[in-house]
């Protein structure tokens, strides 16, 4: 049955050309950009605007509407990583190579995203701009295997060893992804819990936290369309000597 499974997946994956990812890719960059823009619009106006101001951070807590979304997506994004290396490990498969290093260049700026907002609210909720906190530590960590990610991928003249050694890299990398998400249970931070994501339910007023779900979408949205616009580039750089990729 597991042999069975696995042949299947072989074979699904292996219909995925370059050629047709190219033009399912183009096919899906407007809609990722209209959801973008609208989500993303709609819910930072509600959320600068409308949404009340927080009982104990004031107006400060509005960088949440950028530093939430931006948090979720560095760790989605990183699993979007490890999956993708996974399957180019296992069936070679070139465009999840092209779809891993897409979504690490993503998936770095969004940490580094994360890390400024951060910085930025920790400021004048905690007085400083920077702690060692376990939850800020491991997403600083995170950043760094981003960069090696990246770093590496484009370390050797060959793509595709140097996809193979980033998708290694990935694969062992991806152990820090449960240490972010838990370490606010694990270990006495001074991040905060989960308000959102929670099994009860959200600790947070629905004028909070609608814009938040907005922003988050929208967020996401980017986070697609900035990824097949990576990937269908370094596609056709790739694939450039080929006979479909001569004609567009």
């Amino acid at each position: 049955m597991k042999y069975k499974l696995l042949t299947m997946f072989k074979l699904l994956f292996e219909k995925i050309s370059p050629k047709k990812f190219y033009y399912f890719a183009t096919s899906l960059i407007p809609w990722a950009f209209i959801f973008a823009l609208f989500f993303i619009i709609y819910g930072l106006y509600l959320g600068l605007f409308r949404a009340p101001s927080d009982y104990q951070q004031g107006d400060a807590f509005r960088i949440m509407y950028v530093h939430v979304p931006s948090a979720w997506l560095s760790l989605f994004a990183y699993t979007s990583v490890f999956v993708c290396s996974l399957i180019s490990i296992i069936w070679k498969i070139k465009v999840f190579e092209i779809l891993s290093i897409s979504s690490a260049k993503v998936g770095a700026m969004f940490t580094f995203l994360t890390l400024v907002t951060g910085a930025i609210w920790g400021k004048p909720m905690w007085g400083t701009w920077w702690v060692w906190d376990a939850r800020l530590t491991s997403e600083l960590i995170l950043f760094f295997i981003y960069l090696s990610i990246i770093f590496l991928y484009y370390s050797y003249d060959d793509y595709r060893k140097g996809a193979r050694a980033s998708n290694i890299l990935a694969i062992v990398g991806f152990i820090n992804i449960p240490i972010i998400h838990f370490s606010v249970e694990w270990w006495n931070t001074l991040h905060q819990g989960p308000s959102v994501m929670k099994f009860s339910s959200p600790s947070i007023s629905s004028e909070m936290l609608y814009p938040l779900i907005y922003t988050t979408i929208g967020f996401t949205s980017y986070f697609i369309l900035a990824v097949l616009l990576s990937s269908r580039n370094t596609l056709l750089m790739r694939e450039k000597n080929s006979s479909w990729a001569k004609l567009i």
